[in-house]
């Protein structure tokens, strides 16, 4: 289950790459004072759309980031309660081991 996550965020991180690099830039910092008002910014409902997608997949990213850490303590959880292969199978030989017993007689 943690390998899904870890590959929807993977997946998700890619499609918010493009969606970044698809958008134009809005200008701005000290660049911004010395542009001319009336510039056209292209189509606005698809800049609109771009920003909202990228801020839906950041949230995505996120939300898949926090669930995935969940799963992975619940998981480690569940092995530590459960016990290692390990040490099951020492205590299997342990008990399969008769330990001689001596007793002294006086």
């Amino acid at each position: 289950m943690y390998i899904l996550f870890t590959i929807l965020i993977v997946i998700a991180a890619i499609i918010l790459i493009l969606a970044v690099l698809v958008q134009n830039s809005k200008g701005g910092g000290l660049a911004a004072g010395f542009s001319s008002g009336n510039q056209v910014m292209g189509a606005p409902r698809t800049a609109d759309f771009l920003e909202r997608t990228t801020w839906a997949l950041a949230g995505f990213i996120v939300a898949l980031s926090i669930i995935a850490v969940g799963v992975h303590i619940g998981q480690q959880r569940q092995q530590s309660n459960s016990g290692s292969a390990i040490t099951e199978q020492v205590q299997e030989a342990a008990a399969g081991l008769q330990v001689p017993t001596t007793t002294t007689e006086e």
